[in-house]
């Protein structure tokens, strides 16, 4: 929540100017974003305002931004197909109202998913991704968020060209007037902050080549090509048509909100990851997880499409000095204004001064350090890093993710399946098997392949004091190997294992020897 008394008026001019620059910013993503997803311009910009001020609120990280993304535009592409072909008689226009409400059901089930994820505080499972899994998914982000802005650059009838090579020199001829005021803008946003940082130079930019270009009368793209904002009112309260609930629908709606939800919430604990990288504070999983899905449910009920967490504008306001709620709350708010209020400001942006800032965001957000770390990375980081930045630049941020932390479990499993034992005789001729290593599932094969069952002596000690058991399986080869030594009618002892091993083994349980010091960490079981 807002805590005014921890406000300086360095604070609050920063949060406000910053909140401003990505208000505008937000503007033309929100628009994009809406026509990936197959609705009309104001869904987006609703579900940026309703989610950005919800979780600017009750967000677990303070100036981190959230709103209608790309990420679950894209998983509502899919469910516009599904539903085209559940009502397949149905009029364009009578389908795209079908599709909405199909939407905003789905965005109040996703946020409902998420804040039952963080009331069981599940949101601590984000450490799970390792580092290398982090930074492939910081840079294939920054390059897609590059990617994004090419549409914007494209030369009108593109596919009478050939090859990039004839599209580039096509794009260089139509748009070139673009292409000088992105490098102005990037200039600007990289010499600026070097002589002051009294206003973000994002806003800089935007202000003064929007004055610009509207007053010499430059002709070049602007926001209001991308749509017609002239009549958008503030959201109001929808609820979702009774004929979705059915189990047809349902059988859409649900699998679809899932993803939603797990997609959004990776989106936005990665993004707070991001930030706590960046700032050296750590914010509240569990909080924001809560915090978005009271955000999604709140938009799909005011005609708003379900979102997350924003990297590239979280970063822009984090570099900006946006660093407290007040510039979320700023950017929220002032968005509405702009869209509602403002709208002819807006439409006479050029679009080419946001892809600038969006391209800057780019080259900020790319970990170019994990480049030079990869010469030094073991071979299996250096792998993960550049499959999850493929995955997220060809694929999807969820999937890319999960491959991740699959891709880095399987190895470590891989790389600690060995368990390894030095063989000596005690005085009384007994021979000791001394293991070191951890014994689970992985490495099963390996503690077989250390013990000569038949050619041992009468009387067997296996000394599990460097060992540690990891899981059942560890307990079921114990067993197993307890009832090899027993069948050929050898004395076997073993020493040094936890209680709640003991309690978990059959055979071999009478077989153990209590030791003063005996490990007390418990194994793992599948109850």
């Amino acid at each position: 929540m807002f805590n005014i008394q921890n406000y300086s008026k360095q604070n609050i001019k920063n949060d406000v100017l910053s909140g401003a620059l990505v208000a505008v910013a937000l503007v033309p993503e929100a628009i994009a974003f809406s026509f990936i997803a197959g609705v009309s311009p104001v869904v987006g910009l609703y579900g940026a305002f309703i989610i950005g001020l919800i979780t600017s609120i009750l967000g677990g990280k303070p100036g981190m931004i959230s709103g209608a993304t790309g990420a679950v535009a894209v998983v509502f592409v899919g469910l516009g197909l599904s539903v085209a072909q559940m009502y397949p008689d149905l009029g364009k226009e009578d389908l795209s109202i079908m599709i909405l409400n199909y939407i905003l059901l789905t965005s109040i089930i996703a946020g409902l998913i998420q804040i039952s994820i963080g009331l069981m505080k599940m949101g601590k499972f984000i450490r799970l991704v390792p580092q290398p899994a982090l930074f492939g998914f910081v840079n294939g982000l920054a390059i897609v968020i590059a990617l994004a802005q090419l549409p914007f650059l494209a030369p009108q009838n593109m596919e009478q060209y050939h090859g990039w090579i004839e599209i580039l020199f096509a794009s260089l001829n139509e748009n070139y007037i673009m292409y000088i005021i992105i490098l102005i803008t990037m200039s600007t946003m990289h010499f600026l902050p070097k002589f002051s940082k009294a206003v973000p130079a994002g806003l800089v930019a935007i202000v003064v080549l929007t004055l610009l270009t509207y007053f010499m009368h430059i002709d070049t793209k602007i926001v209001g090509d991308l749509a017609d904002l002239s009549n958008v009112s503030m959201p109001s309260f929808i609820l979702p048509v009774g004929a979705l609930f059915t189990w047809a629908s349902m059988a859409i709606i649900l699998p679809t909100a899932l993803i939603v939800a797990l997609v959004g919430l990776i989106e936005s604990l990665l993004t707070l990851s991001v930030l706590d990288e960046m700032g050296g504070e750590r914010g509240s999983g569990n909080q924001e997880c809560i915090a978005l899905g009271v955000g999604n449910t709140t938009s799909g009920l005011f005609g708003g499409m379900a979102g997350c967490a924003m990297i590239g504008q979280s970063v822009i306001n984090f570099t900006s000095g946006g660093l407290g709620r007040l510039s979320s709350f700023t950017a929220a708010v002032l968005l509405i204004i702009l869209v509602v209020s403002f709208s002819s400001v807006i439409a006479v942006i050029p679009v080419a001064v946001l892809v600038g800032i969006m391209f800057m965001v780019s080259i900020g957000t790319f970990e170019f350090s994990s480049i030079k770390r990869i010469k030094h990375m073991p071979r299996s980081d250096a792998f993960v890093l550049i499959i999850v930045t493929i995955i997220t630049v060809l694929e999807d941020l969820a999937v890319a993710v999960i491959a991740g932390i699959i891709i880095s479990a399987l190895v470590f499993a891989w790389e600690h399946a060995k368990i390894f034992a030095r063989t000596s005789t005690d005085e009384y001729g007994k021979k000791v098997y001394e293991l070191d290593g951890p014994l689970f599932f992985a490495s099963v094969t390996s503690f077989n392949e250390q013990f000569t069952v038949e050619d041992d002596p009468a009387e067997v000690i296996i000394d599990f004091k460097k060992a540690r058991v990891m899981d059942s399986s560890g307990s079921e080869a114990i067993d197993s190997l307890t009832d090899k030594y027993r069948k050929l009618g050898k004395k076997l002892t073993l020493r040094h294992l936890s209680e709640d091993c003991k309690k978990t083994l059959h055979s071999a349980g009478p077989f153990c020897t209590y030791e003063e010091d005996d490990p007390t960490y418990k194994v793992a079981t599948n109850v």
